[in-house]
């Protein structure tokens, strides 16, 4: 059996230079699938208001919506890290709010690091879980919890706004963040951010030189067929193969030639004395 990741194990990447895989993953069988693969991490990602709950943005995501997903990826989860997403507002009103449903995260959800959006404008957040014994992975650049503010989906970090982010990366590093995800910047800056922390950096949207990558699985295996980023690589079609597998069943069972003999049961005994 392979060693269970934890925090340790995003340090010792970061020093060696071994590149960090993370997926998402929002139920108990999707996440065996994806613990199964090898990967370092799993985030139960707010995205499940996208990918899951069917919503415009990840804005409406409920705390008890977190933790409910939460705790069916860690009961399917054996070696990989289990990252809780904090939802909008539960960390951003107060910092014992954000210790309460960190908390929350970790005690009923079963997660064993939360992730938040937010640079230095979170940073006593960051510290005061941090305090409280629970690993935190920061969320820069591109945060689509605040999505209405930045007025869209806009590559973030450009220009002179690059240093606004070294200065939120710096932050989150400062108050005790184990590493940070760094979503829609250019390669460029995300580089010279990696460069510049000690914790790890994983991409998405963000070039190859971060310290790890992610994707929303949904996305990876052609299951959604909404809007696709172009940092997106299409891995399978599985999309296409399960729409087939199911017009399959509809067409068979309208047939009659589903269920065949082989998927039935047999009663031997005299059923004459139904009738």
């Amino acid at each position: 059996m392979a060693a269970k990741k934890t925090v340790s194990t995003f340090a010792q990447a970061k020093k060696s230079g071994e590149k960090l895989t993370m997926l998402t993953a929002y139920d108990y069988s999707f996440a065996r699938m994806v613990d199964r693969s090898g990967v370092d991490a799993i985030l139960v990602g707010d995205s499940l208001g996208n990918v899951i709950l069917g919503q415009p943005d990840t804005i409406s995501v409920t705390m008890d919506q977190m933790i409910h997903h939460t705790r069916a990826v860690a009961a399917g989860t054996a070696n990989a890290l289990v990252v809780g997403d904090m939802p909008f507002l539960s960390y951003q009103v107060s910092v014992p709010d954000a210790v309460l449903n960190a908390g929350r995260l970790m005690k009923e959800g079963r997660a064993q690091a939360v992730k938040l959006e937010g640079g230095a404008a979170v940073s006593a957040q960051i510290r005061a879980i941090v305090d409280a014994s629970v690993p935190v992975m920061g969320h820069i650049g591109l945060t689509p919890q605040s999505i209405n503010a930045m007025g869209g989906f806009k590559v973030q970090g450009k220009g002179e706004d690059a240093e606004r982010l070294m200065r939120d990366a710096l932050a989150v590093q400062e108050a005790g963040a184990f590493a940070v995800v760094i979503e829609c910047v250019p390669a460029e800056t995300a580089d010279a951010l990696t460069k510049a922390l000690s914790i790890p950096t994983i991409g998405i949207g963000a070039g190859p030189d971060c310290d790890g990558q992610i994707l929303v699985y949904h996305d990876l295996l052609g299951l959604f067929d909404g809007f696709q980023p172009k940092f997106v690589k299409k891995y399978a079609d599985a999309g296409e193969i399960i729409r087939n597998a199911f017009g399959k069943f509809v067409s068979e069972v309208k047939s009659g030639t589903f269920p065949g003999p082989e998927h039935c049961f047999t009663a031997p005994q005299n059923l004459d004395k139904l009738y």
